[in-house]
């Protein structure tokens, strides 16, 4: 486990009650052994896409359960179930952070407006300094004066220094930044962007352009391109993610808000649908509250009786 983020997870997955009774509970319990079988996947089906794992991926769960011989009992779907799920996380990426020590660290963090991105970037720095790292942070996202100055709040906070120049060309703050973490023998950067995604096109070129200005001047430090998705948004988060990856790569996913959500599914249809790991998930309001995602503890949670 990655040693920053790897001590909060116990008070992630005690929260997933919702999650797990929209994902397995209500599918499990309107099986009704004495119905057709038909009837009995075409109800599941329903509940699995109502759980946010996705059209094409309830589809295919249920498509598989058509052609076993095996009666549709209530124990047998719960396990066949549980199977389908660890499969698909285990096709991801190990869902560890990258990182490199006595190197540079740049975390290119991105996500709509509201997501919960800059607060989750005041908790990584938070949680990076209580390591000892040396940590800076880029406001880029310099046409929201509310999350230049949010994010200012979260930096010193956090114990952070940070590169903020209001209503400045983002690229010109991140090529500044850079050029402050290199010269000042920073451990992190974290970059925060805009997320207007009202319109697409304008912030996918702004996003292109930090990262053409990341690629010129410290390629190879760049760890992470995380796109930040609330929890609660279900199918939503689905359609963020493909929008972002299709603009600039992502590696990596935090979601935010996940205790207490019933949308957990949107874990899978992303894991299925484009193969990107969660790597961090928020907690709650603390300053310490974001965990490293693990995708087996994540399984039992769903399932635990």
């Amino acid at each position: 486990m990655f040693e920053f983020f790897s001590d909060k997870l116990n008070n992630l997955y005690s929260g997933l009650k919702n999650t797990a009774q929209a994902l397995v509970g209500n599918v499990v319990e309107e099986i009704d052994e004495e119905e057709m079988a038909d009837i009995l996947l075409d109800n599941m089906e329903d509940s699995l896409i109502g759980a946010d794992i996705g059209v094409t991926y309830a589809s295919e769960l249920t498509d598989k359960l058509r052609n076993k011989s095996e009666k549709l009992r209530k124990s047998y779907v719960r396990d066949f179930l549980k199977q389908e799920f660890t499969k698909t996380m285990e096709t991801l990426p190990p869902p560890v952070l990258n990182y490199k020590d006595a190197e540079l660290n740049i975390y290119f963090i991105t996500g709509v407006n509201g997501a919960g991105k800059t607060t989750l970037i005041g908790k990584m720095a938070y949680r990076f300094k209580s390591s000892g790292k040396k940590v800076l942070i880029a406001a880029a996202d310099t046409f929201r004066a509310a999350a230049e100055e949010q994010l200012d709040i979260w930096s010193k906070r956090a114990g952070a220094d940070i590169v903020r120049r209001d209503g400045a060309d983002s690229g010109a703050v991140v090529y500044e930044a850079i050029q402050k973490a290199k010269n000042e023998n920073y451990d992190v950067l974290l970059i925060d962007t805009a997320g207007r995604l009202q319109n697409k096109y304008n912030l996918m070129e702004e996003l292109k352009k930090i990262k053409n200005v990341i690629d010129k001047n410290a390629k190879d430090n760049l760890r992470e391109i995380m796109l930040v998705i609330d929890a609660n948004t279900g199918q939503n988060g689905l359609q963020q993610s493909k929008v972002f990856n299709e603009g600039i790569s992502i590696s990596s996913i935090a979601l935010t808000k996940l205790d207490g959500s019933a949308k957990g599914g949107i874990i899978l249809a992303i894991a299925k649908e484009l193969q990107i790991p969660v790597k961090l998930v928020g907690l709650g309001e603390k300053m310490e509250d974001v965990a490293e995602f693990d995708p087996k503890k994540f399984i039992d949670a769903l399932f635990k009786e």
